[in-house]
């Protein structure tokens, strides 16, 4: 296994096909999806020489945990589509890094933080049952979850065209444990050119919510929250004037708005905005540690990593996710061997062209 790349390969071939369009596809034509993939082939490094690279180091702090890389594993629901281990082998993979579960996780928060070998993050949608969003972020606050991460981006799912083709709903045995059952019903429902996921968001997704909702979040949680899925100035400069404590410059990895700006192209006007008043992470595409610095160098704290984790996970479980982190850990520390940069702070707008 050479590249996050050799995993996929395998993962294809251990899960079904209506599993691997769930996880491999985007939404309308996937043009979103194709130019997540193409943004990082346009950045060009300049590197610098005759720097002493004899020691590299890769760690960082994220809203004061320390993390040995800023490559951060994004939040993906129901892993045990890929493993029956689900998140606890994601968790017991994650090389320390930190793991920011999916409110639709397969696994009990308490098993997740149990397995765990880094920090902790809980992504949440805003439900229109407030009881139960409150109880699940109080929930993983008692098991030691550091942080709640509410994506902006989806007050209904996009149209995701391989799933309707496919009448996509979650398998019988899987579940999203940590909700109701009742809540999750409609998720599970197949019916040809429908999305069971899709209809449970309608039914479920609160899509009245505005700025003024976040203070009832805080109300509810001492954690600090992250929004996931911004993509313009405006809307990070809404954020920091909101006192979250990180943005992530995401398009949902292509699943949502089609066509929509890749998070990379939003970074730098993102990381203007917010001028250091919170951190700032981006998501979409990241394949390579070179893709991590590439991020870093347009102004993020840390990228996250979606599809090669879960390409691991189908492949080798817990051992398969390591694997990936291990190899995009390295490929960063490489990255900033060759161009000069030694340490995270390091790296910087001066080392893309």
């Amino acid at each position: 296994m050479l590249c996050a790349e050799d995993y996929r390969t395998i993962a294809q071939s251990q899960v079904s096909p209506e599993i691997w369009d769930f996880v491999d596809g985007g939404s309308g034509t996937e043009l979103t999806l194709a130019a997540n993939d193409r943004a990082f082939s346009q950045i060009a490094f300049r590197p610098r020489v005759l720097v002493d690279v004899s020691v590299v180091d890769t760690a960082t702090t994220l809203l004061g945990a320390a993390v040995p890389s800023p490559v951060v594993i994004a939040p993906t629901a129901y892993h045990q589509l890929c493993h029956p281990d689900g998140e606890v082998a994601t968790a017991a993979g994650a090389r320390g890094n930190l793991y920011v579960v999916s409110i639709f996780s397969s696994q009990p928060l308490e098993e997740i933080a149990r397995a765990a070998t880094g920090p902790l993050w809980l992504q949440l949608y805003w439900l229109k049952d407030r009881g139960a969003l409150a109880a699940l972020a109080q929930r993983a606050e008692a098991a030691g979850f550091r942080a709640l991460v509410l994506t902006v981006d989806a007050p209904r799912i996009g149209k995701r065209l391989r799933d309707l083709r496919n009448g996509w709903a979650i398998p019988e045995g899987i579940e999203a444990v940590n909700l109701d059952a009742a809540l999750m019903g409609s998720a599970h429902i197949s019916k040809q050119g429908s999305s069971g996921l899709a209809v449970h968001a309608a039914e479920a997704f609160d899509q009245t919510i505005t700025w003024a909702d976040l203070e009832w979040l805080r109300g509810v949680t001492s954690l600090p929250i992250v929004l996931k899925g911004i993509l313009t100035a405006e809307d990070a400069l809404l954020a920091a004037e909101h006192g979250v404590s990180a943005v992530v410059a995401s398009n949902h990895g292509g699943r949502q708005l089609d066509p929509a700006v890749t998070g990379l192209h939003a970074l730098p006007e993102i990381a203007e905005a917010v001028a250091g008043r919170c951190q700032v992470m981006v998501d979409g595409g990241v394949r390579r540690g070179s893709d991590v610095f590439a991020g870093l160098a347009l102004g993020a704290d840390a990228v996250l990593l979606g599809r090669p984790v879960l390409w691991g996970l189908a492949a080798r479980g817990a051992h398969g996710v390591g694997g990936v982190m291990d190899l995009i850990t390295s490929e960063l520390e490489h990255t900033m061997a060759l161009t000069g940069r030694v340490s995270i702070a390091g790296i910087d707008r001066t080392a893309v062209a």
